[in-house]
């Protein structure tokens, strides 16, 4: 916009400052750009272009496809093995309290028989 498309006209002046009335010219014919009215058409793609087109979606879907099963039996894996391992831990415990029950039911008749 060129400073001749503008107007300034000053209004009453204030306490707190100064008004302005800014006016501005109608644009000109000439300055508008030209738009085209319709899209621009897309190419035709060949059967050739389709096919391959269609292959490597059919590639990319197959990847997709490994990558995703890889992927849920290493979880699986990941998942038995912490499995496994807390089950082992339990019997540990388990095994743990048992011989500390045995060893107490041992000392305990012999507790009391020296207490008498």
């Amino acid at each position: 916009m060129a400073s001749s498309d503008i107007q300034v006209k000053e209004l009453e002046k204030r306490a707190s400052g100064q008004a302005f009335e800014l006016i501005l010219s109608p644009r000109s014919k000439e300055s508008v750009p030209e738009f085209p009215l319709s899209p621009p058409k897309k190419k035709d793609l060949s059967l050739e272009e389709i096919q391959k087109a269609i292959e490597e979606n059919n590639n990319f879907s197959k990847m997709a496809e490994e990558k995703l099963t890889h992927k849920m039996e290493a979880n699986k894996e990941n998942r038995e093995a912490q499995m496994a391992a807390k089950l082992e831990r339990l019997r540990e415990k388990d095994k743990h309290i048992e011989e500390v029950r045995k060893n107490k039911e041992s000392k305990d008749p012999a507790d009391e028989t020296e207490a008498d």
